[in-house]
């Protein structure tokens, strides 16, 4: 199987998906992480057929499961012939082994999906220099005998010592093939600085926010471009800039890589060059879906991810998107518990974030049905023209 080439694989084979509800965790929180897995399943395009959910202090170090999971679990395989196995947090390579000869079916875990997703929709060099890089730098601890086929990529005559076995041919091969791709992205990312700094002194905003919130389709609207928008995971990996004018203000909007939970550390590690876009950045516009019932923990996990890629405290402008699609249960009226999330209408949410947040840096629109987006527009406009007056303070009789 050669990197990059799963989803191919992957297409219309049925798959079982498995979690596991920790200590710290409710049942709800890993209902939808499981609900997330399953969308990441349907981007590669798997057919998920059922899901295995145990409560456990933690997973098991061997096989992840407890054995009677894990025998339900091979069961249900072998009875429906599922093709696959998919779990919601990463294998070690112990744990891969282990399931691999219980199970006797291919076996991929939530990091190994994401991988094979954004290998799938790398469209430049760069991207998909990115993603190998981060594929390979997953596979090495996970080497097994099966992949004798890399030896190919480098030829095996005179490359093997006396007496030395495959899997030290492949993990050598794999080293050099990391030093290499390292050494391309140097190249690369040079070629990119040197992009960055002709764009002359505009200044420059970018779209950040958890996967399929709608950033492109916002970017699109703003840009009047065509940026490439579908309801899918990871719909945009490459990065696209594009030149807006809100009024008499030109500046630079970019369309980021979306993130998400649990996101591979080998994807961050090599993505981090990519999003030099949101270092450089003057203002972040953070794009949130409102209609999605756990919003406020990708509005979390977004900032954690930020905080990790740049530690500096940029000017930020939370736009709630997809008001449309917002729905909300009233609560019983003989119902004294506390409101959950689900109970709160969309003006009792506005009122809180406003509340909480400066309120000329929170927007609620819809991007695709247009919804407040002159707001949204204003207030973009009046934080570039801020920006631009303190960087130009000659210059603010333009505006």
């Amino acid at each position: 199987m050669e990197i990059g080439k799963l989803s191919e694989e992957l297409e219309g084979e049925k798959a079982v998906l498995v979690g596991v509800i920790e200590q710290n965790q409710s049942e709800a929180e890993a209902i939808d992480h499981i609900d997330e897995l399953e969308f990441l399943a349907l981007t590669a395009g798997a057919i998920t057929e059922k899901r295995f959910l145990q409560k456990l202090q933690r997973a098991d170090s061997k096989t992840f499961l407890g054995s009677g999971k894990i025998e339900e679990v091979r069961k249900y395989v072998v009875d429906e012939c599922i093709d696959m196995v998919i779990f919601d947090d990463e294998l070690s390579p112990s744990q891969l082994r282990n399931i691999e000869k219980i199970m006797q079916v291919k076996i991929l875990d939530r990091s190994n999906l994401i991988l094979d997703i954004f290998a799938s929709r790398a469209q430049t060099s760069h991207a998909r220099t990115q993603v190998e890089l981060a594929q390979y730098q997953y596979l090495l601890p996970r080497l097994t005998n099966m992949w004798t086929h890399l030896d190919k990529q480098k030829g095996g005559i005179g490359m093997r010592g006396p007496g030395e076995r495959q899997i030290e041919t492949d993990r050598r091969i794999i080293k050099d093939r990391i030093t290499l791709l390292k050494n391309k992205l140097k190249s690369i990312d040079k070629q990119k600085a040197v992009q960055r700094g002709n764009r002359g002194q505009l200044v420059r905003a970018a779209l950040v926010g958890y996967t399929n919130v709608g950033k492109s389709t916002i970017m699109n609207a703003l840009s009047k471009s065509e940026v490439f928008a579908e309801n899918k995971l990871f719909a945009t990996l490459d990065t696209t800039v594009r030149k807006v004018v809100i009024e008499n203000l030109p500046f630079l909007l970019t369309d980021t890589v979306g993130f998400i939970r649990k996101l591979p550390h080998q994807l961050v590690e090599s993505f981090k060059s990519t999003l030099d876009e949101v270092r450089e950045a003057d203002l972040l516009i953070h794009v949130v879906d409102i209609s999605h019932p756990n919003f406020e923990d990708h509005y979390q996990v977004v900032n954690e991810t930020l905080a990790e890629i740049d530690k500096t405290d940029k000017p930020t402008i939370v736009v709630f998107n997809k008001i449309d699609a917002y729905q909300y249960t009233p609560q019983d009226e003989d119902d004294l518990s506390p409101k959950k999330k689900e109970n709160y209408t969309l003006e009792e949410l506005k009122a809180q974030w406003i509340a909480k947040m400066d309120t000329n840096k929170c927007v609620f629109i819809s991007a695709q049905e247009k919804l407040n987006f002159d707001e949204l527009k204003h207030v973009v406009y009046e934080e570039v023209k801020t920006i631009f007056q303190i960087r130009y303070p000659y210059n603010n009789f333009l505006y």
